[in-house]
């Protein structure tokens, strides 16, 4: 839970998220499966030896608490830094500061929010003072830190993933701050399934949501706060959405995979999440083209025909009406049948070329524009194929001289894909049959 939870006196004068700040790992409202007893960071507040680690999570979910309490638990000082508006003269005076301390005799907890918006070189400017145990490094991203952290500095850390946190546990924060400083605030438990719902698994924003709620009950003079009331009384953001993170990638991810696993109401979810939270159409459209592509080929050629409209359709209407578009050529790529043939055979040809030597086109498929060229061979003996049974030359070649056969392209017993199997095994009996003759 983001920088929340109770002190044991809070100050009614403070921000409620300050008030609520945890003393300790068992006033942690959520990440359970870190901190609950015989897991990970309990064992490491346990063993009394405090190391360098990174907290990957989404905002609101306790990376500043955890980081504070890592330095409470310990005795360490704590200087916080933020990525965002921190050089490297700070990490400087930051270091200043923690040899200070250790002159003093105390050790420091050097906490770096948003630690993914340093730099290479600013990254690196800690490495020196993490490896000679100056300041115990934690780290909090909310972007992967695989991408984001130099591999040196990773490799020094530990990584612990925090998860957003369940509606059990947001009810349970609300309860919390009704018990210990929004005594006075009444809520219907409809109003609070609203305002978990718009919470939207962080801690933080709910505890704002909480403040707003307070300050607009007491203003109207409010006895029992419904969610007709949080309607028209608050701004109600949008969900979570990184248009730009992780966040983005997984449920792009998740949208992709369920049209490939031809679940449309999966499909329908993730697109209408995906929309409602701010994601450009257009690369969605972008997307659901690929997805015809790649997962459905020539099992239904339409698919690609239907992924192509939906996309010109949102370019002439815009959202929300074009939206309908996409989601009618989600649910259309979802239920076709599928096939990734095409798209390996793609992938395995560009592979071989890549690594291929560079072979000369076979003299009867070259081009004789030229009396030249004609003269040279260009063209001869080529088969003119409508010329021939069935428009198919059987025997005829057309790779290159002393390039085996790949087979490349392997149609899947789905869809149209099934007729053209049977079509390519039909016309290889009629190669055999012309090369025995």
């Amino acid at each position: 839970m983001a920088d929340l939870d109770l002190f044991d006196s809070p100050s009614p004068a403070a921000p409620l998220a300050e008030a609520l700040r945890p003393a300790s790992l068992d006033e942690v409202i959520g990440q359970s499966h870190l901190i609950g007893p015989g897991r990970p960071l309990r064992l490491a507040f346990e063993s009394g030896k405090p190391h360098s680690m990174i907290l990957w999570g989404p905002p609101g979910v306790g990376k500043t608490t955890l980081a504070r309490l890592t330095a409470k638990a310990f005795g360490y000082e704590f200087i916080a830094l933020s990525a965002v508006f921190s050089g490297v003269k700070d990490i400087r005076a930051a270091m200043e500061r923690a040899e200070q301390h250790l002159a003093l005799g105390r050790k420091t907890i050097l906490f770096v929010d948003e630690i993914h918006r340093f730099n290479k070189s600013q990254q690196d400017g800690l490495l020196p003072f993490v490896e000679s145990g100056l300041v115990t490094f934690v780290g909090a991203t909310t972007e992967n830190p695989s991408f984001e952290v130099n591999s040196a500095l990773l490799s020094r850390a530990q990584v612990y993933t925090l998860q957003s946190l369940s509606e059990d546990e947001l009810r349970q924060l609300v309860r919390r701050a009704q018990e210990k400083v929004l005594t006075h605030l009444t809520l219907s438990d409809a109003a609070v399934d609203t305002l978990v719902g718009y919470a939207d698994g962080d801690a933080r924003r709910m505890l704002n949501l909480l403040e707003q709620t307070d300050t607009a009950a007491r203003a109207a003079g409010v006895e029992e706060v419904t969610p007709e009331f949080l309607q028209n009384a608050l701004t109600l953001n949008a969900r979570r959405f990184d248009k730009g993170g992780d966040n983005f990638y997984d449920q792009i991810s998740a949208l992709h995979k369920s049209v490939r696993g031809s679940h449309p109401d999966a499909a329908l979810y993730w697109l209408t999440r995906m929309l409602d939270g701010g994601a450009d159409a257009r690369y969605l459209s972008r997307r659901i083209v690929r997805m015809a592509w790649e997962d459905i080929g020539l099992a239904d050629p339409r698919a690609m025909q239907v992924a192509n409209d939906a996309a010109t359709t949102f370019e002439r209407l815009g959202s929300p009406e074009g939206d309908l578009a996409l989601a009618q050529a989600v649910i259309y790529l979802a239920i076709a049948p599928k096939s990734n043939a095409g798209y390996n055979a793609y992938n395995q040809a560009r592979a071989f070329v890549r690594q291929d030597k560079s072979r000369e086109v076979p003299i009867h498929l070259r081009n004789a524009p030229t009396k030249l060229m004609k003269s040279l061979g260009h063209g001869k003996a080529y088969r003119y194929a409508h010329d021939e049974p069935e428009a198919y030359a059987a025997g005829e070649t057309y790779l290159p001289e002393g390039m085996a056969e790949p087979r490349w392209y392997q149609p899947v017993p789905r869809g149209l894909e099934s007729r053209i199997a049977d079509k390519l095994a039909h016309l290889r009996q009629l190669d055999e049959q012309a090369r025995e003759d």
